[in-house]
């Protein structure tokens, strides 16, 4: 059963390559995680779903978004996105995850109903493998 249970596909949407590569580590530690996708910022994110629109499992179950980045900022992704969700055939679990604790961007992503949760940085493993479970729960 456990080696069924490897079946999520992750998103990293972040500038920062040392919080990618410890997001990377931490997600390839659990054992739930099959596919890590990792883009410097919402652009490219973009590009990637409008190529794979038609394709679900390329599309990734989780995306962890960062607000500040340059090019297009994790709300300027997500007001795309938005626009893309009704093509999108699969649902698609996103955490804004930002080390901004103004308060002004917590409840900015709180407004926009796609956004699951906001969570400060650093993200703690115990945190992120409960995130995981629950998402590997709800899509069995």
């Amino acid at each position: 059963m456990s080696q069924e249970r490897r079946n999520l596909s992750a998103c990293i949407i972040d500038d920062d390559p040392i919080y990618q590569f410890t997001m990377k580590s931490i997600l390839d530690k659990q054992k739930i995680v099959k596919d890590i996708l990792v883009f410097k910022d919402g652009e490219q994110a973009l590009d990637f779903f409008i190529s794979n629109i038609d394709n679900d499992q390329d599309l990734p179950d989780v995306i962890f978004l960062d607000i500040d980045m340059p090019i297009m900022d994790g709300f300027q992704f997500m007001e795309r996105y938005v626009e893309l969700k009704p093509k999108v055939g699969k649902k698609i679990i996103i955490y804004m995850v930002s080390s901004s604790v103004d308060p002004k961007d917590i409840e900015r992503a709180k407004k926009i109903s796609e956004i699951s949760d906001y969570i400060v940085k650093p993200v703690e493993p115990g945190k992120l493998k409960i995130i995981l479970k629950d998402i590997s729960n709800t899509i069995e």
